[in-house]
């Protein structure tokens, strides 16, 4: 049986003790949890007018072929993201999941309306489904949509053509569902809020496809040793040339390198110091404190508990423990403050939007109260005529 992009990945045979690849830092997926899918290669448009034919959405047809015992096993980070070749092949596979219709409808406003019952089935095809499949399952499901959105819907035609316009594969009653939300003031103001949150975003990365996982452990086994932040910065954020990929990320760059030699210079006198924490706090000094729920420069899956623990102040020399204690506190209470006063604003958005609606629906209600009233008033005035003619 030919296994082309799969000759190289880790095949094991299917095991029923659950226990037993739990306990482990990896994911089981066979031939046998591969939903069946409408993908197939597919030809585009180009702009004189012809098409050209292209590389469709991802089939995993050598998945497919595997016998019913064999799983391909997708080795994972002490952080739980999966690494190396196999890393690429379940990305692929989740995304298989998320484009399926009848599994995950695209007719939910969003991943957190979407009925657990509906996640659980999507999940059941995983061997292993914890928090890092369920988070990336969710996002696939996004970029699916998006996709949907921008290939179908953002076209100059009609709402109604717009709602005929319906992709292949896609159940009818949930495209539509879909064009009338993302035709509504509700989807308007969210786009508006993204859009706003997009154009502060000064730089992005140069990884490409490739997770930071991914790029951190192939670096590691280019060099034999471990990758850093710091490092890991340094590498997602220059062009091919080595050049970085901004003048932003240039004076970003500097400033990290500044930073780190001015913390070598104390470290030089203390025996107790932990370098990977002095790279975090250079971080925070130089981007500001992390936001909740993730860690720059590590990518989907890990959250600040998670990545730091208690150990942010091991950095410091053994005499300034204390302080190092209450500026990480401080750091903390910035932190949340931050993440609290950008939900407030989103809130605060969203009421005004509610608001707006509300007095454009007022104001529609009163414009038709009064034509009702004009009529009314004709007609009594008609019916007056009516009833004492000239003489």
């Amino acid at each position: 049986m030919p296994r082309r992009r799969l000759k190289d990945l880790s095949i094991v045979q299917n095991t029923t003790n659950s226990e037993e690849v739990s306990t482990e830092q990896q994911t089981i997926v066979g031939s046998s949890s591969v939903p069946e899918t409408l993908d197939e290669s597919v030809e585009f448009q180009t702009e004189n007018g012809g098409t050209r034919r292209g590389r469709g959405r991802t089939l995993l047809t050598d998945l497919y072929n595997l016998n019913s015992v064999e799983r391909v096993k997708v080795t994972r980070n002490s952080h739980g993201q999966p690494v190396g070749q196999e890393a690429r092949l379940l990305a692929g596979y989740l995304g298989i999941i998320a484009r399926n219709a009848n599994m995950l409808p695209i007719n939910y406003e969003s991943w957190h309306n979407m009925p657990d019952s509906n996640k659980n089935q999507a999940l059941s095809n995983i061997k292993v489904s914890d928090a890092y499949i369920k988070k990336a399952l969710g996002k696939k499901w996004r970029d699916n949509k998006s996709i949907l959105k921008k290939e179908y819907f953002k076209k100059p035609i009609s709402f109604e053509e717009k709602l005929q316009n319906v992709p292949p594969g896609m159940l009818r009653y949930q495209w539509e569902d879909a064009v009338r939300f993302w035709n509504s003031k509700k989807r308007e103001d969210r786009e508006r809020v993204g859009t706003s949150s997009r154009q502060k975003q000064k730089f992005t990365h140069t990884a490409g496809s490739k997770s930071f996982a991914c790029v951190a452990q192939a670096a590691e086994v280019s060099s034999g040793q471990k990758v850093g932040r710091l490092q890991l910065f340094d590498i997602t954020h220059r062009k091919k040339d080595g050049t970085p990929m901004t003048s932003e990320a240039a004076e970003i760059m500097e400033k990290l390198k500044d930073k780190k030699a001015e913390y070598e210079a104390i470290a030089s006198t203390d025996s107790f110091v932990n370098f990977e924490v002095i790279d975090n706090r250079i971080i925070n000094e130089v981007l500001g404190p992390e936001r909740y729920g993730r860690v720059r420069f590590q990518g989907s899956g890990v959250n600040s508990t998670q990545y730091f623990g208690s150990t942010s102040h091991q950095y410091m020399p053994s005499g300034s423990q204390s302080q190092a204690e209450v500026q990480r506190l401080k750091d903390q209470i910035v932190q949340i403050q931050a993440s609290t006063d950008e939900q407030i604003s989103q809130l605060r958005a969203e009421a005004a939007a509610r608001e707006a609606e509300a007095a454009v629906r007022e104001a529609e209600q009163n414009r038709k109260y009064n034509e009702l009233q004009l009529q009314l008033q004709s007609m009594m005035t008609m019916f007056q005529q009516f009833q004492n003619p000239p003489s």
